[in-house]
C-alpha cells in the first residue's frame, strides 16, 4: 500500500458536482493498493497514520497525532500512486490492483482506520471520477509505502 498523507485545514470530495464527503482539520489520505497488500500492511499503516506526530502543539512544534488533536480523516482511493514512468511517456498502472482485490482491501483499511481513530473516517467513492479539494496546512505532505517499512 502506498499513501500520500496531507495535513489539511479542510478537504472535500465531490462526485458529479455534489459533495460526497468533507472534513475540517485533519488528514487527507490518498491510498493506492497492490495485489500483494495484506491485512498486515493495513494494520501497520493504520498504526503509523494514527500515531504520526505532524500536528503542532502549543509551542508550534509538530508533536501531536491526529488522535491527540481529535482531527478528522478523509480517505480517497488513488490507483495512480502505483504509476510506473520508466518507459515512454504514458504511465503504466500494472502494479495497481484491479477492483476485485482493491475494493475489499480499501474498505477494510477504512474500517480499521475508523477503529484506530475512534471515529468514522470520511471516504471518496472507489472508482468514481472525483474532484478533491483541500487546503494543505503547512504544507505538510508525507509519503508512506508499506513495502518500505525499514
Amino acid at each position: 500500500m502506498r499513501t500520500v498523507i496531507q495535513r489539511v485545514s479542510s478537504a472535500s470530495v465531490s462526485i458529479d458536482g455534489t459533495i460526497k464527503s468533507k472534513i475540517e482539520k485533519g488528514l487527507l489520505v490518498l491510498i493506492g493498493i497492490e495485489d500483494n497488500d495484506s491485512i498486515e500492511d493495513i494494520n501497520w499503516l493504520v498504526n503509523r497514520i494514527c500515531n504520526l506526530r505532524i500536528f503542532n502543539d502549543e509551542k508550534g512544534v509538530m508533536n501531536n497525532s491526529i488522535i491527540e488533536i481529535n482531527g478528522e480523516i478523509l480517505v480517497v482511493s488513488q490507483f495512480t500512486l502505483h504509476a510506473s514512468t520508466k518507459k515512454g511517456n504514458r504511465p503504466s498502472y500494472i502494479r495497481a490492483s484491479k477492483p476485485d482485490i482493491a475494493i475489499p482491501l480499501y474498505n477494510l483499511f477504512c474500517e480499521e482506520l475508523s477503529l484506530g481513530l475512534n471515529k468514522k473516517v470520511q471516504t471518496g467513492e472507489f472508482g468514481a471520477d472525483m474532484k478533491v479539494e483541500l487546503i494543505n496546512d503547512g504544507p505538510v505532505t508525507i509519503i508512506i509505502d508499506t513495502k518500505n517499512k525499514e
